[in-house]
C-alpha cells in the first residue's frame, strides 16, 4: 500500500497553554489509536520549535550551516504522521480528521519509494 506523510503546519509564536492543548492531545491520541487499529498508522512525532532547526545548504564546494528554518514564514512544520493506506482518498480522510483535531493546516503528500 502507498504511504503518505500528513504534515501539521504550526503558526510561529508561543505554544498555547496546557488548558488549550489538553483536549487536543487527548483527541489526537484517540485518532492515533484508531489509525493503529485500522492498520494505517506507521509513525508520528511532534517537533521541537523551528528555532531549534539547523539548515545545511550546499554552496559551491562548501556546505553552509544556518540556524533556524529554511525559509522565513509565518508557520513551520510542527509535527507529522506517516500512514500506510490504500489510496489518496483514504489518506485525505485521515488527514481531514487530523486537521479537525489539531485545528491547524495538514498537508497530505505521498512518499516516494
Amino acid at each position: 500500500m502507498p504511504q503518505y506523510l500528513l504534515s501539521i503546519y504550526q503558526p510561529d509564536g508561543p505554544v498555547p497553554d496546557a488548558d488549550f492543548l489538553e483536549p487536543i492531545m487527548r483527541d489526537l491520541e484517540g485518532l492515533n489509536r484508531e489509525m493503529k487499529a485500522a492498520g494505517a498508522w506507521v509513525f508520528a512525532a511532534g517537533l521541537h520549535p523551528a528555532d531549534t532547526a539547523t539548515v545545511l545548504r550546499k554552496k559551491g564546494d562548501e556546505v553552509l550551516i544556518t540556524d533556524g528554518p529554511f525559509t522565513e514564514g509565518k508557520e513551520h512544520l510542527g509535527g507529522f504522521t506517516i500512514i500506510d493506506v490504500d489510496d489518496l482518498d483514504a489518506a485525505l480522510d485521515w488527514g481531514r480528521r487530523l486537521a479537525k483535531i489539531v485545528t491547524l493546516p495538514v498537508e497530505v503528500r505521498p512518499l516516494q519509494h
